[in-house]
């Protein structure tokens, strides 16, 4: 098994997910209730895998219509959009 796309992955997405909203929020859960941690760890846990497996399964439909080439120049565009907004909000 080739390891760089698995490692890749998972170091994109741990970088992209560190101080989100998502792990905000659920910090956020974890200082409410300090005795329900485990039930807070698990629950966000499942809630990230199931966006991801959206992800997934929305990426692997959009190839077989799209050439994944355009898909990154489109994701790329948005994300500039995206960076361009908050900058001018701020």
């Amino acid at each position: 098994m080739d390891y760089k796309l698995p490692l890749t992955v998972f170091a994109t997405v741990f970088l992209a997910e560190l101080g989100d909203k998502t792990q905000l929020a659920t910090l956020l859960f974890a200082s409410r209730e300090p005795s329900s941690l485990w039930a807070i760890f698990v629950a966000a846990s499942l809630a990230l895998v199931a966006s991801t497996a959206i992800g997934v399964l929305a990426g692997a439909a959009l190839s077989q219509l799209v050439q994944p080439k355009t898909l990154t120049v489109v994701a790329g565009v948005g994300f500039i959009l995206i960076g361009a907004w908050t900058l001018w909000q701020a």
